[in-house]
């Protein structure tokens, strides 16, 4: 009776997590050191404050919800056929893809490493020009790395290619 009970109330467990998630970032917001020079008249806690407090409402609003009879509508894709099992060697590509470019990352920079990435990316998701997605995926990856480098301020590892920008 309690399995079928959870089953059809399978939402409580997304309520469960949010809740979670929201006790964590109230806990580090509340833990972030504030002196008097670093506050000004808003603070640095008062945005995971508000985040925080606003998960723990989804969280409550939504096991009330579910509580109540509520359900979340069936997933209806576009294109998507439910019927057919996942396409795992598009998956593991992409997971290859992302994996390649955190390994390299530190080693030779991220224009090189992001361009594996977006050529990785493109690969796997059906893209067999050899010569254009390789050179699209270069000029992403530099304009990227010059936009969160040079325009945002972010730094990003330049590797070998560091002097050249």
């Amino acid at each position: 009776m309690t399995t079928t009970w959870l089953k059809e109330r399978s939402e409580l467990g997304v309520s469960v997590g949010l809740l979670a998630l929201g006790v964590l970032v109230l806990t580090d917001a509340l833990s972030i050191p504030t002196d008097f020079a670093q506050r000004g008249p808003v603070g640095p806690k008062a945005v995971p404050i508000l985040v925080g407090s606003l998960l723990l409402i989804v969280a409550v609003l939504l096991a009330r919800d579910v509580l109540r009879g509520g359900k979340g509508e069936a997933e209806g894709g576009e294109d998507i056929d439910l019927t057919e099992p996942a396409d795992l060697r598009t998956v593991l590509l992409l997971c290859g893809a992302f994996l390649a470019n955190a390994a390299l990352i530190g080693l030779v920079g991220f224009p090189i490493s992001g361009a594996i990435l977006f050529w990785g990316a493109a690969y796997a998701l059906g893209s067999r020009n050899l010569v254009r997605d390789p050179l699209i995926a270069a000029g992403m990856s530099v304009v990227t790395f010059l936009v969160f480098n040079n325009l945002l301020g972010v730094p990003l590892p330049g590797g070998p290619l560091m002097e050249v920008f």
